[in-house]
């Protein structure tokens, strides 16, 4: 049997797959520059709360099945932060 975290974590990068792949046919469909760019913006900022949420579950995940210490779990956690922050800078 699969972990929980793993099934959730599989399911929203199956749905980010999906987003990205209907936006990139609106752009095609669009055929305009502008509308591409206003697509692209939204999938940049679709991009890192994925990303965010995927790796909370993950951290979940660790936590509910594994001995990890709560030292490693905050680690963890800082290291997703850092990633974000440095990705918007």
């Amino acid at each position: 049997m699969r972990e929980p975290a793993v099934l959730g974590m599989v399911a929203l990068r199956y749905l980010s797959a999906t987003v990205e792949l209907v936006a990139a046919t609106l752009m095609l469909r669009s055929g305009k520059v502008a509308t591409a760019v206003s697509i692209n913006a939204a999938l940049g900022l679709f991009g890192p709360l994925l990303f965010v949420v995927v790796s909370a579950i993950g951290i979940w995940g660790l936590a509910q099945g594994q001995d990890v210490s709560w030292a490693r779990l905050g680690l963890i956690g800082l290291g997703v932060l850092l990633i974000v922050y440095a990705a918007t800078r």
